[in-house]
């Protein structure tokens, strides 16, 4: 069994927002047990489970941690295999409640013009979309529109991978309740979009709401 590890970070410290909780989770994930992990829904890789967990979760796990002392190496390996086994296969199945435990969804969306309500994308797939984004007094921030219908044959859509934190959070939970050929306007709140940084180089500024409008031309 390897060494106990030490407390790096007090009560005061783990509340601060200048703690990430990425960091946090890197803690929790290197030193806890596979089956202390799974209860506390910290398995996976870390930008995923950032997402979902919230900070006093991760609170609550680094203290019972230690108080539990259910640290790496304290499970047999036939143990550990077992509950990776497990895992894998609950995780397929929590992915939805993880979200729902989230409070409600941080982005609005209006249908502007309806899609063939047949082709949804899934988690993964390959999405091309022509978009413009604008901040709440109209100012347009960025945009993919070609200027003239000559000009968008010859363009191409943007194209990325949906639900993988390729986007802003906005976008991929957007992208996936819209089906092909589909034209939606998403209002997205600062906590999926850039947050209390902004982006100065796109002229976001800190906590802003942004606007897209979105045709999902391709989904792949």
């Amino acid at each position: 069994m390897a060494d106990e590890p030490t407390r790096e970070w007090s009560d005061e410290q783990l509340k601060s927002d200048d703690l990430p909780k990425k960091d946090v989770i890197t803690f929790i994930q290197d030193n806890a047990a596979h089956s202390f992990l799974n209860e506390h829904k910290l398995l996976g890789n870390l930008k995923s489970v950032a997402k979902t967990a919230k900070k006093e979760q991760l609170i609550i796990a680094y203290n019972q941690l230690f108080e539990s002392k259910r640290f790496k190496g304290t499970e047999p390996v036939e143990d550990v295999t077992e509950q990776i086994r497990t895992v894998k296969i609950e995780d397929k199945k929590e992915l939805p409640a993880e979200v729902i435990d989230e409070g409600p969804p941080k982005f609005k969306k209006a249908v502007l013009k309806k899609g063939d309500k047949t082709n949804f994308p899934k988690k993964g797939e390959n999405v091309s979309c022509w978009y413009t984004g604008s901040l709440e007094d109209g100012t347009v921030f960025d945009t993919n529109l070609p200027t003239t219908a000559r000009k968008k044959k010859q363009s191409k859509p943007l194209s990325f991978k949906v639900g993988l934190g390729r986007v802003i959070r906005g976008w991929d939970e957007g992208i996936l309740t819209m089906s092909k050929g589909e034209t939606s306007r998403l209002e997205i709140e600062p906590e999926w979009a850039y947050g209390r940084k902004g982006l100065p180089d796109s002229k976001i500024p800190p906590n802003a709401k942004l606007f897209f409008e979105i045709e999902l031309v391709a989904v792949d």
